[in-house]
């Protein structure tokens, strides 16, 4: 039998009778394709650390980095290289195969933070780790010094539809989304890019998301799909919780119409149980984000990762494992939390 074909040319009606289709049939059509590009034992483990805390100048109705509004997060400026890598060594050892770093930033400005950033890249690549970025807006010029210190991947979500937007971000457009990701795919760094349900979007809107992803020229590598979490001072503190069905419609319809791509199970994921996430991974779902914290929200800890993976069966994903990236023997990251 031939494998599911990989279109860029998605309809959003096409999509919508993915998404709405009969929930069980979903994740079966899901699970098979799944099953075709990726090994579904497989799950890429990552480590998300917030190396610039706060005082971000960008209105995101979610964010509690925002410096507008009023939250429990404190502003920290950019941490010393040496903490940064010292933290990755960590990840690596709890058996992460990606190392990301966040910086509350609206855009990367050519200065001395942008070169320290660099020299952070620089280190975590040199330990035989993806690593990856999320900075903000990016230039195609910061784009390719990003790509020539060893990034791997840049992380810039569309967060929700093009129409939906501006109900949730007033300070930036949706193309200066799109032309990040451009500037990032030009490089040649993988693209991470995916969205958050829950921010008062319909199911058109989730549908409208799926189709600006799944219609690029080439998909992103990893989409990630998070569930709101409400945080307290910001203006979406009052959003009701995300079912476990919503989100294994929108992980299901990304797997079907984006077969090959990493599908991350990520923001929200500390208020399921280890059944609602077993249905995600069965849905197609194959990247977390290890650690007790992403960014500035909660996680689950490592010994419940460890837990879990030891009930399903499941393994980390080896970095590099498509050959991206020559990978010598002795940087095969210790997968140890998969070990009693």
């Amino acid at each position: 039998m031939s494998k599911t074909v990989i279109r860029n040319d998605w309809t959003r009606e096409e999509i919508a009778e993915i998404y709405n289709s009969p929930v069980l049939d979903l994740i079966y059509r899901a699970a098979t394709t799944h099953r075709e590009y990726n090994d579904p034992q497989e799950v890429q483990v990552c480590t998300l650390l917030s190396v610039k805390t706060g005082g971000c100048p960008e209105d995101c109705g979610y964010c509690p980095q925002a410096a507008r509004y009023h939250t429990n997060v404190k502003v920290h400026k950019l941490m010393p290289v040496n903490e940064v890598l010292d933290a990755a060594r960590n990840a690596k050892d709890s058996g992460s195969t990606r190392f990301c770093m966040g910086a509350a930033w609206r855009e990367v400005r050519d200065n001395r933070d942008f070169d320290n950033v660099l020299e952070m890249v620089k280190g975590v690549n040199s330990m035989g780790m993806e690593v990856c970025c999320t900075l903000g807006m990016l230039t195609e010029d910061q784009a390719q010094k990003l790509k020539d210190a060893g990034l791997y991947a840049y992380n810039h979500n569309l967060d929700t539809s093009e129409e939906h937007y501006d109900k949730v971000i007033t300070t930036r457009t949706y193309d200066d989304r799109l032309d990040t990701i451009q500037h990032v795919r030009k490089s040649g760094i993988a693209v991470c890019s995916g969205g958050i349900i829950g921010l008062g979007e319909t199911h058109i809107d989730r549908i409208g998301l799926l189709h600006t992803l799944a219609t690029m020229p080439e998909h992103p590598e990893s989409v990630p799909v998070n569930a709101l979490v409400p945080v307290e001072g910001t203006p979406m503190e009052e959003q009701p919780r995300v079912s476990v069905w919503e989100m294994v419609r929108m992980i299901a319809t990304a797997r079907i119409i984006m077969p090959k791509a990493m599908v991350r199970l990520s923001a929200g994921r500390v208020r399921m149980s280890q059944e609602e996430q077993a249905l995600c991974f069965m849905a197609g779902a194959n990247s977390i984000f290890a650690g007790d914290k992403l960014l500035t929200t909660p996680n689950p800890e490592v010994d419940a990762d460890k837990e879990l993976f030891q009930t399903l069966n499941l393994r980390p994903r080896a970095a590099f494992k498509d050959g991206e990236a020559p990978v010598k023997i002795d940087q095969i990251p210790n997968t140890g939390i998969l070990v009693d």
